[in-house]
């Protein structure tokens, strides 16, 4: 049977086809202002990249923030789910996955069978998520494409002390009128970011191997701060950003439409 699973971030949208549990495809676009045409938008693109119609797609699930828009969906799962779904899927052996968004983090642990067993999350403010990158990038005038390369040269990280948006925002614009590098403060931001996260990671109890997806994870900077902190290598898949639709179009397979 083919599936497909569709997850709404505030940020991108994700598609991933699969046929029997071998992932055919995945596709990522902006979500822009409307959830329903986003993820209706990115599922036409990848059913025709695949030369496929909407009607052979046995089942639809969605996930993310604008899950519940999908009309079209035969459920939604909760992204914590389909985001353990899906790293199971492409590691069997992992246990912990940080999953970093544009609006939330989260932090979660999994069995031998990629069932959930524990988590936490970050949903009360934009600290520590993309949403958060986005306006230092935008503060620094550096493409957020390249913070994570830039952050490597640093010598000696900057001090951030807070982690609300606003007022980190104003510490960065004071750093840079002290004339200190744009490495260091990134750095800085990366590892105010990371003491969050671990923080919410050794709080319900980090069990290795560690995965780390959403688009935040190609931040190469990002990832080596967290497994300094958290003393651990952390694998980043090549679909980390697709990884909680595809774990939604495993988990569709499961499922029965009455």
């Amino acid at each position: 049977m083919y599936t497909a699973g569709i997850d709404i971030g505030s940020i991108t949208t994700k598609a991933a086809v699969m046929k029997d549990g071998v992932l055919l495809g995945t596709k990522v676009i902006f979500t822009g202002y409307n959830a329903e045409m986003a993820g209706r938008n990115v599922l036409d693109t990848i059913l025709a990249e695949l030369d496929m119609t909407y009607k052979s797609i046995g089942r639809i699930v969605s996930t993310g923030y604008g899950r519940k828009s999908m009309t079209i969906a035969d459920r939604a799962i909760t992204e914590i789910t389909c985001h353990a779904a899906g790293a199971h899927y492409i590691n069997p052996k992992i246990h912990s996955i940080i999953d970093v968004g544009g609006q939330d983090s989260k932090t979660i642990v999994v069995d031998e069978h990629g069932t959930v067993v524990n988590f936490a999350m970050n949903d009360k403010c934009a600290a520590g998520t993309g949403r958060f990158l986005e306006v230092m990038a935008g503060a620094l005038e550096v493409n957020l494409d390249d913070f994570g390369e830039i952050s490597l040269s640093a010598d000696n990280p900057a001090q951030i002390s807070s982690m609300c948006t606003v007022f980190a925002e104003s510490e960065v614009i004071s750093l840079i009128s002290r004339g200190e590098k744009r490495e260091n403060i990134i750095a800085g931001i990366h590892e105010s970011i990371c003491a969050r996260i671990s923080s919410m990671m050794k709080r319900i109890g980090i069990m290795p191997p560690v995965m780390m997806t959403g688009g935040v994870a190609k931040n190469i900077g990002l990832v080596r701060t967290l497994e300094k902190l958290l003393d651990t290598p952390i694998e980043v898949s090549a679909y980390a950003q697709e990884n909680g639709a595809i774990g939604a179009a495993l988990l569709a397979q499961r499922i029965k439409v009455t």
